[in-house]
């Protein structure tokens, strides 16, 4: 392998149009241009936002057909001139790359780059043998063993495990550092699916005491090993929701102000119980996505002196310390992903949206050309 190299064959499980099966597509080459690389998937996990795309009608930026998916890990086999220090790397690709020269990301504003690009939305994505990605900010896994299929660090995790990282922990990571959330504070996490999970682990290595709200008790269960210290079912509505938690703050002699609230549902419901945690000096981080609407009162931002903000993705200077929380075993992956041959992507997708499959699917290609 060398940064000459101009062809490598391969294949794409393409989405044709929103809502109809994927196909398998034989891709003749795939070649990096100066400032790209071609990554061999070892391993690409499975998103919400990829449903999003294939059943709800949320359209992507590069029309079909299209290859979903932008939670990617694995090696570098090319790339172009200006990056020859990468080939043969293992890395994780950032899920959203800023062009890093605009004037958005030179004043700080990388995460509304308008040239940024996210696989599986702006260009092709992982579920595929390959991808082209841009080689600017690729987060290289030094760690014994990556392209060997070996567990690495205390992760427990192989490469392809870690592919997650690329958004259901650098998403929150990157919430939770905007937030200033820090040894004592209160954080309350909505919603504890895959990026919830990871927002409240996170959080705990952080020095946070956590508090998770859901739908579904059973996730309490798998987190309170991981960092949750209460879980609450939310069925109950949105006022003894506001109650457990002024009791546990009570209880455990925190303020009632300066709440860190991050909205990781991405449901209205979600969204609603979020604005009625928001107190003085609070901080609301909108981290789940809905294409519902939600009637609120924007005068509490005032009258609270509080704080709401977005979250899309995580620069790629932040993913080293999200991948070494999970290389040093301080959030956990393992328990919570589930690996599939990527050639079951169909039933795969099929089972997340129907709510069959509750961990968060890593497909693997069964090649490694």
């Amino acid at each position: 392998m060398s940064a000459t190299v101009t062809k490598i064959e391969g294949w794409r499980w393409e989405m044709q149009s929103p809502g109809t099966a994927l196909t398998r597509t034989r891709v003749e080459h795939f070649e990096p241009r100066a400032d790209e690389a071609v990554v061999r998937v070892v391993g690409c996990g499975v998103c919400h936002t990829d449903l999003g795309y294939l059943y709800d009608g949320v359209r992507t930026r590069k029309a079909p057909p299209l290859a979903l998916g932008h939670e990617i890990a694995g090696e570098v086999v090319a790339v172009g001139e200006r990056y020859p220090e990468l080939l043969g790397k293992a890395v994780i690709v950032p899920a959203v790359t800023p062009c890093g020269e605009c004037e958005d990301c030179h004043e700080g504003r990388a995460a509304v780059c308008k040239r940024q690009i996210m696989p599986g939305n702006d260009v092709q994505g992982g579920f595929a043998s390959h991808v082209v990605v841009p080689a600017r900010g690729l987060c290289v896994v030094d760690a014994p063993g990556a392209l060997e299929g070996r567990t690495l660090g205390k992760s427990g995790c192989t490469l392809a495990e870690l592919s997650v990282i690329a958004d259901a922990v650098s998403t929150p990571y990157q919430a939770i550092c905007r937030s200033g959330l820090g040894e004592g504070d209160l954080a309350l996490v909505i919603g504890l699916g895959g990026v919830g999970g990871y927002a409240v682990q996170i959080a705990k290595a952080l020095g946070a005491h956590v508090i998770g709200f859901d739908l579904d008790p059973a996730r309490f269960a798998a987190l309170t090993e991981h960092g949750l210290d209460l879980g609450v079912d939310v069925h109950a509505g949105e006022q003894a929701a506001v109650e457990a938690a002024r009791r546990f703050a009570k209880e455990h002699g925190l303020s009632g102000s300066g709440w860190r609230i991050f909205e990781c549902s991405g449901s209205k419901g979600g969204q609603a119980l979020a604005w009625r945690l928001l107190g003085p000096a609070g901080w609301l981080s909108v981290v789940g996505f809905t294409m519902d609407k939600l009637e609120v009162r924007l005068s509490n931002l005032m009258a609270f002196d509080a704080t709401a903000a977005g979250n899309w993705g995580c620069v790629p200077e932040l993913y080293p310390e999200a991948l070494a929380l999970v290389l040093e075993g301080r959030v956990a992956v393992k328990p919570f992903v589930q690996t599939f041959p990527m050639d079951e992507v169909c039933e795969v997708l099929a089972g997340v949206h129907e709510h069959r499959i509750h961990k968060r699917p890593v497909l693997i290609p069964g090649d490694k050309r």
